[in-house]
């Protein structure tokens, strides 16, 4: 259980961090509902990757 909350505190701080640098990149470059929408798609990106990826490691551990 210790390892499921630290794994979804990364998870949240490497979101927000995402996020983060997006908005260093193209803040203030382009309209802000652009920027928006830019956070939102790498955010949901990275998120649903990590899904895939805990999707993966629940299932190869079912298998064993």
């Amino acid at each position: 259980m210790k390892e499921l909350l630290i794994y979804s505190i990364s998870a949240c701080a490497s979101l927000f961090i995402l996020g983060y640098a997006v908005h260093i990149f193209i803040g203030g470059l382009v309209e802000p509902q652009t920027e928006a929408i830019a956070i939102a798609a790498a955010v949901f990106t990275s998120a649903s990757v990590m899904i895939w990826m805990i999707r993966d490691v629940l299932k190869s551990r079912r298998k064993h």
